[in-house]
């Protein structure tokens, strides 16, 4: 099997204000991120604890939080597009699995979520077609 390596971020509780409700609507409580970048290995493992030698993921997750607070979207997937195209301005991620959901969804149970996964192909279309 050959090298892999990802960072993963899970369950991150985004202040988001996605959807327009009606009176009678499920309001959600939470909007939950999950990411997983594909990186090549040598940014996963490294031969010295050096930060120069890592992914610094800190940066893209204070652009994840202002992306998800710089106004309000009707939609995830709009959200989520904004996400995966702030991922692909780092060179260093090589593939993107995002799932957004929110819940709760019915009488208090249950999150919908919305999932989007791109390789190095179609990450490296989406920076060629920014320009």
């Amino acid at each position: 099997m050959a090298r892999q390596a990802s960072v993963e971020l899970r369950d991150l509780q985004l202040a988001a204000d996605i959807g327009t409700y009606g009176p009678d609507d499920v309001i959600p409580d939470a909007h939950v991120l999950d990411l997983t970048l594909t990186l090549a290995p040598e940014w996963v493992q490294v031969l010295a604890d050096d930060m120069a030698l890592v992914f610094d993921y800190d940066p893209l997750i204070a652009r994840i939080d202002q992306l998800a607070r710089d106004q309000h979207y009707e939609t995830q997937e709009y959200l989520m597009s904004r996400i995966v195209a702030a991922c692909a301005d780092y060179p260093q991620i090589t593939g993107v699995d995002i799932s957004l959901r929110k819940g709760p969804v019915l009488q208090g149970t249950g999150s919908l979520g919305v999932r989007l996964t791109l390789g190095e192909a179609e990450l490296a279309a989406l920076r060629s077609s920014r320009g």
